[in-house]
């Protein structure tokens, strides 16, 4: 299986802050990695470095083999990824609907009646065909969640990237955006999916990665993960979340 996203010797600063420290990972085509760790560890600066929505201070990202940079970093995020955010960043004035085929039609240059197509489908998929025409502040949190997923599988780019997608959730509301999530996990799809769900990296995670202070300090399955990690932090961590 080829590498589908390689870093390397990426570090991030924010002023003084040194957020990322000399990170090396390589993600295969199709894989599934779940990024795990403590608050302030790096997590979402790592998979926004990804998607060069932060850039990095040091080091290089290579997607599909081609060295992401600051002239071509938007035709390649427009080529191969799509991300899920926190806090779902629908366009409140724009329908569903409006919301799906924006990318499509803008960036890809999709006619109306394809994004559409697409678009239904994707609803279809999360459920949620039903409000196509709904705007999002009439939608639970869970609800926009899946939109959010179903919009990032309209672009049918090869990676998703996922930060945090169920954090800003009510806790009955988590299962139905990570039924989605592990449904999409059976695709070909390459995944990078920060998240604190531990059930839902024991079902879906090809390989997990644990990170505190910048660092990668542990990776390996999730049976390797969750029955005999290594690393004395990582084990505290996972003590403290799983019991």
């Amino acid at each position: 299986m080829a590498d589908m996203i390689e870093i390397r010797g990426l570090n991030k600063y924010f002023g003084d802050l040194h957020v990322l420290k000399d990170i090396n990972l390589t993600v295969k085509a199709g894989e599934k990695l779940v990024v795990i760790g403590p608050s302030g560890s790096g997590k979402s600066t790592l998979i926004r470095c990804i998607d060069w929505l932060e850039e990095p201070t040091t080091g290089e990202v290579l997607i599909d083999g081609q060295l992401v940079t600051k002239k071509n970093h938007l035709e390649m995020a427009r080529k191969y990824s799509s991300m899920v955010f926190q806090q779902f960043n629908l366009y409140p004035n724009m329908t569903v609907l409006g919301n799906l085929t924006l990318a499509p039609i803008k960036l890809q240059k999709k006619s109306k009646e394809e994004a559409t197509k697409t678009a239904m489908a994707a609803l279809e998929r999360v459920g949620l065909a039903q409000k196509a025409g709904e705007y999002p502040q009439n939608l639970s949190g869970g609800q926009q969640q899946r939109v959010a997923i179903a919009r990032a599988m309209c672009t049918k780019q090869p990676i998703i990237l996922f930060d945090e997608p169920t954090s800003a959730l009510d806790p009955e509301m988590i299962q139905e955006v990570l039924d989605v999530m592990i449904e999409l996990a059976h695709e070909n799809i390459t995944m990078v999916c920060v998240t604190h769900e531990m059930n839902f990296a024991k079902q879906v995670a090809d390989r997990v990665i644990f990170m505190d202070d910048g660092q990668i300090l542990e990776e390996g399955t999730p049976e390797h993960f969750f029955t005999n990690p290594q690393n004395p932090r990582c084990q505290d961590f996972l003590n403290k979340i799983l019991h």
